[in-house]
């Protein structure tokens, strides 16, 4: 099985009767590697605290303090331990309860070794079997992800060719958003947010903020001069454009990358004051995905050259930014940027080198 760990398979065996436990052990040491508690209680740390979880449990029934009814329901309750097969050791009475409360099977004493066997066998055969068939949804997952990441990062590249600029403008955004980010990380109210947010796949999806200018006619998106109002309604419009093509390949609502990535397209031109666009939204209703890309993107473009403009110095740009903290941009990232504005120069610096 490729991939997969390649360890002896483990057992722990939960009785509190000592004759039991050594029985079993007998029994399976050949094979496995047996691990033994005397009780529930003893059982519960054993658990948690393993690296390398057991491949099934044999857990009794009666036990002081903590009943093996008691240790299962804890077990299905921890995410960590809720899929190892859990084995009753019981008398035939108590079957139908033990299957009932989550269990996948039940040994009855006195222990008949060959039974033993063959049922543990059994177990820990489907185990390794449920184990490697994850591992390979989740190796396919994976690919299936870089793949869309790629072929999405490629579409981003060529509207930004298309728009007579540099691929390096995709780069530099990502690497932006993770200073920033970062930031907001280590010292900002924003800290808890973006750890629970995936925030690694927010930095991924930032390269497609512009993925909507697709859908821009050439004579608008390369105009060198000043676009006149109507030509300004039209280029609006590709935040409403990205924002439907990322929906259109989404095929449910709980892939983070594209959720952030509409996410990032729709809002990244909303203004903290509510005078942004599409959808007029305003502070905490702006997603904080496209917050934070509002203030890479226009430090961006400020600070480097467009078809339509030349580039400003850092320090113009960083002031403009920091000069609209409150108006266009969240205050509580801009005082981050500020923290971290010579990083940012550094990587202008950097890019001009090149």
């Amino acid at each position: 099985m490729a991939g997969m760990n390649t360890h002896k398979p483990k057992i722990l065996v939960v009785d509190d009767i000592e004759i039991n436990r050594a029985i079993l052990y007998e029994i399976l040491s050949d094979t496995y590697t047996v691990e033994l508690a005397d009780d529930g209680i003893e059982a519960i740390p054993i658990l948690l605290n393993s690296i390398i979880k057991p491949n099934l449990i044999l857990l009794d029934i009666m036990m002081p303090g903590m009943d093996g009814f008691e240790v299962l329901k804890f077990i299905k309750s921890d995410e960590t331990l809720n899929k190892i097969p859990v084995v009753f050791i019981t008398a035939a009475e108590e079957e139908k309860k033990g299957l009932s409360a989550g269990a996948v099977d039940y040994i009855s004493k006195p222990f008949e070794p060959d039974i033993v066997k063959l049922r543990v066998a059994n177990h820990i055969e489907l185990d390794l079997y449920r184990k490697n068939l994850e591992y390979l949804v989740e190796q396919k997952a994976t690919e299936l992800l870089a793949t869309k990441e790629n072929f999405l990062d490629t579409v981003a590249n060529l509207i930004e060719y298309r728009s007579l600029e540099s691929s390096d403008h995709v780069k530099r955004t990502r690497e932006l958003a993770s200073i920033l980010t970062h930031q907001l990380i280590r010292d900002s109210a924003y800290s808890q947010e973006l750890l629970e947010s995936n925030y690694g796949m927010m930095i991924k999806a930032v390269p497609l903020h512009d993925i909507g200018k697709i859908g821009i006619p050439d004579n608008i998106l390369l105009k060198p001069g000043k676009l006149t109002p109507d030509e300004f309604k039209i280029i609006e419009t590709h935040t409403v454009i990205g924002s439907e093509v990322i929906n259109s390949l989404m095929v449910r609502n709980d892939d983070d990358y594209l959720l952030h990535c509409r996410d990032i397209c729709r809002s990244h031109h909303e203004h903290w004051d509510g005078s942004g666009y599409p959808d007029g939204l305003g502070e905490a209703q702006i997603p904080l995905s496209a917050r934070i890309v509002s203030v890479v993107d226009v430090y961006d473009a400020l600070a480097n050259e467009r078809c339509y403009k030349k580039a400003l110095s850092h320090e113009e740009s960083i002031d403009i930014v920091a000069n609209a903290s409150g108006s266009h941009h969240d205050p509580e990232i801009v005082k981050a940027l500020l923290t971290v504005e010579k990083e940012f120069r550094d990587l202008k610096i950097t890019d001009n080198k090149l």
